[in-house]
């Protein structure tokens, strides 16, 4: 299985439930690991063979800006939605860091895994 990887990628949302979360954007930071056959880009040298990370990260960042979730399980539930349906990703885990959420420099937040992890 070979796996594309985005790490660190700070996104201001408005994410939670409490009135000031609603008014003031908070950083979140995911780290994205997604199962991919990149056999074929390697063979060619062809970009349209491979998931291109930078279309996979504006994606993700345009939506993570505009969405306004409550919960930080359905923020990191539509991330894993929108790769798997959009980028055909057949396994993707997912660390979603709400670093500060209960305290400064604490780092809270939730890791998930959609599909199958062989290719």
């Amino acid at each position: 299985m070979d796996i594309i990887f985005l790490g660190g990628l700070e996104i201001d949302a408005i994410i939670g439930i409490y009135d000031w979360e609603r008014e003031k954007r908070q950083t979140v930071i995911l780290d994205i690991e997604m199962a991919f056959d990149i056999q074929k880009a390697a063979e060619t040298d062809d970009i349209q063979y491979t998931l291109d990370y930078k279309t996979v990260s504006d994606r993700i960042i345009n939506f993570v800006k505009e969405s306004q979730f409550f919960l930080v399980e359905r923020l990191i539930s539509e991330i894993a939605a929108i790769l798997r349906n959009e980028f055909d990703v057949p396994w993707v885990k997912i660390t979603l860091n709400k670093k500060g959420a209960i305290g400064n420099g604490i780092d809270v937040g939730i890791t998930i895994e959609r599909g199958e992890k062989q290719l």
